[in-house]
């Protein structure tokens, strides 16, 4: 009965465990937003130095993004938002066929 327990126990960490390394994995492979942007402005910096590197990168950080560049970089959320909304529009629906429509289309995964 020990071992068995034993087992169990040993199965259950290493199903939880590559579970843990699986998501880090997912995450580490898309690159946020803001990841992209540091990417960019130090590229954009790599001939400057000490305080002036230090005063291009807080600024390069801190602009906002261009209207083309937002479109591209919005949430998963954001994104499925603006795809729906557009065939939506495209499907000409309104009222209630509009609300339905939404619904299915932002709950499909």
């Amino acid at each position: 009965m020990k071992k068995l327990a034993t087992l169990l126990a040993t199965v259950l960490t290493l199903g939880l465990t590559m579970t843990v390394a699986h998501a880090a994995d997912a995450a580490a492979a898309a690159p946020s937003a803001q990841q992209g942007k540091m990417k960019t402005c130090n590229m954009d910096a790599k001939d400057k130095k000490g305080d002036e590197r230090k005063a291009f990168m807080k600024e390069c950080l801190s602009t906002k993004a261009t209207p083309a560049e937002a479109a591209t970089t919005g949430t998963p959320q954001q994104n499925k938002m603006k795809t729906c909304n557009a065939d939506a529009k495209t499907k000409a629906l309104k009222g209630d066929e509009r609300k339905a429509f939404m619904k299915s289309c932002l709950s499909n995964k």
